[in-house]
């Protein structure tokens, strides 16, 4: 299983970069980072599991990274779980706006992959009350039929435009005041988990559940 293990990091995550030495003050910021995002997908109801949370530096850019597993195969996503994974995408970005008063530049992919995720909720998926019931992306049609038709133009307005930016900028916000609190009535798990990592660099699934509390509370449901 091992090997297994280490075969899944590898494609997911790219080769572990041994010589890529971090320095304690980048150590910690990223071991903040992954702890956040861990916390918030153990916190919301639709995010896939946590399975390992790792600050062993991985492929050309990333430092560390949680990964997720889902339960099942999935082909369509509700309302509720894009909203609940803007908030995990968002989690290490905010704890490390409560742990150290700043950010740094390790968020960079997830706020590209949250903003995009927020878009399309807005121009694709039709889940902004104030746009409607409309979508404002146009199909996608093979290259050749563009030819000599110029650059293709969008289909609305510079109103609807703003009203989109805005929309986008509101679901955004509202996942980060919501990842705030969560991490805010959390500190104490977040600085165990992040403490943890610290140690042992790798911290798997099961351990983590331990540390927030959500294996003891399981175990006593199921007794209940």
């Amino acid at each position: 299983m091992a090997e297994f293990q280490e075969a899944i990091d590898r494609i997911i995550g790219g080769l572990e970069k041994k010589n890529r030495v971090m320095n304690e003050k980048e150590k910690k910021i990223v071991a903040y980072h992954e702890s956040g995002h861990a916390l918030v997908a153990m916190s919301v109801p639709t995010a896939d599991p946590v399975n390992k949370v790792t600050i062993i530096p991985r492929g050309i850019a990333a430092l560390g990274y949680t990964q997720q597993l889902p339960t099942e195969d999935r082909y369509l996503m509700t309302k509720e779980e894009l909203q609940d994974r803007l908030c995990v995408l968002l989690g290490g970005r905010v704890a490390e706006e409560i742990i150290f008063g700043d950010i740094s530049t390790g968020a960079q992919n997830d706020l590209q992959r949250a903003t995009d995720i927020a878009r399309s909720m807005v121009t694709e998926y039709g889940m902004s009350e104030k746009l409607g019931l409309v979508t404002y992306t146009r199909e996608k049609r093979p290259l050749f039929l563009e030819a000599g038709m110029g650059s293709p133009s969008r289909d609305y307005s510079d109103e609807t435009a703003r009203v989109i930016d805005a929309e986008v900028t509101r679901l955004m916000n509202e996942a980060h005041d919501r990842v705030r609190k969560i991490l805010s009535d959390k500190r104490e798990k977040l600085e165990l988990l992040t403490q943890t990592l610290l140690t042992k660099e790798t911290v798997l699934g099961d351990e983590v559940r331990e540390i927030v509390g959500m294996k003891a509370a399981a175990a006593q449901t199921t007794q209940g």
